[in-house]
């Protein structure tokens, strides 16, 4: 029952520890990388519907 009644989110307001830097450094990369891969991926893809909707219109 007491474990219930702990509330998970008074735990959040305790003091904040440092991360190790080689882990910091992981995490910088693989957030570099997904970026890097939504960028490539909208240069391909993101300008279909513009150019098929310029064919589409007649002048």
């Amino acid at each position: 029952m007491t474990e219930q009644n702990n509330n998970p989110f008074k735990n959040l307001e305790g003091n904040l520890k440092d991360v190790p830097p080689e882990l910091r450094k992981k995490v910088m990369n693989d957030v570099a990388a997904a970026k890097l891969i939504m960028e490539l991926s909208n240069l391909f893809t993101g300008n279909f519907a513009s150019i098929i909707e310029g064919m589409m219109k007649t002048k």
